[in-house]
């Protein structure tokens, strides 16, 4: 992880001469409007420390070390951290420990948004907020309501951790080289305190339920390979708080369940 505290960025910036690696998300914003309304959003301090994902060639930078105390950058390129930064080093965020930081700003390379989003929304302390870049679709699906189409695993799991909000659309022609689809800037504020769950259990239940588009609930618990798993995690926990299993979990058993419950489906 490259970080830049104070860092000057250098003005002989060669990235002009930089052939851009799309299939890796290198997609530059350059329209300064955009770039001041990302900061307007974000809400800076004179005293926060900002991580910032994806740096590229600094656009954001530049502007975020004129108004916060340290920036701290991930850039996985090595030929854009020499670009943007005279000292400074590469890294994987999603294979680096998140450092201490008030508030994300980023425009993430689109095929790390969704481990990136639950790294954060994961990572302790708290931060304020997170005003993050993503594909349009991704970004509607993170705010969709339930009875939308765009309803998802994705959906329920990030607005059980934080309340998320669609800013404004940023149209393709706004970067270089121009992606193949529209983009969205979201804000996420994660809740604390958290609900009181424990999400590695919460997402398995959920991952069930929408493991196939279209299917009943009452069809997705009762699949043999579901029905072996509830039945392996539950002698599991049997056997981790000292108890008896009474009963093997069947599908019978799960029938029996769901419409104790009343679930419709």
């Amino acid at each position: 992880m490259g970080s830049k505290a104070h860092g000057r960025v250098s003005g002989k910036q060669q990235h002009h001469c930089i052939l851009f690696n799309t299939g890796a998300g290198q997609h530059i914003l350059k329209n300064p409007l955009v770039v001041n309304s990302i900061i307007d959003k974000a809400a800076l301090r004179r005293t926060d420390v900002i991580l910032e994902v994806g740096p590229g060639t600094g656009n954001l930078t530049v502007k975020m070390l004129e108004k916060v105390k340290k920036v701290i950058a991930c850039e996985i390129d090595p030929r854009l951290v020499v670009s943007i930064m005279e000292t400074g080093s590469v890294g994987d965020i999603l294979k680096t420990d998140l450092p201490f930081f008030d508030a994300c700003v980023a425009n993430l390379p689109y095929q790390i948004s969704s481990p990136f989003v639950f790294k954060l929304l994961l990572h302790r302390p708290f931060f304020r907020c997170a005003i993050l870049m993503f594909q349009r679709e991704f970004a509607l699906r993170l705010v969709a309501k339930p009875g939308s189409k765009l309803y998802c695993r994705l959906s329920i799991n990030t607005q059980l951790l934080a309340r998320v909000d669609h800013l404004m659309k940023v149209g393709k022609n706004n970067f270089k080289p121009p992606p193949k689809v529209e983009s969205s800037v979201v804000r996420i504020e994660p809740k604390n305190p958290p609900p009181p769950i424990n999400f590695q259990e919460w997402d398995g239940l959920v991952r069930i339920a929408f493991v196939r588009k279209n299917k009943t609930l009452s069809a997705a618990f009762k699949s043999s390979a579901v029905v072996q798993l509830l039945d392996h995690n539950y002698r599991v926990h049997c056997s981790l708080h000292n108890t008896v299993s009474f009963f093997l979990i069947s599908s019978v058993t799960v029938a029996y369940i769901l419409t104790f419950i009343r679930v419709k489906t």
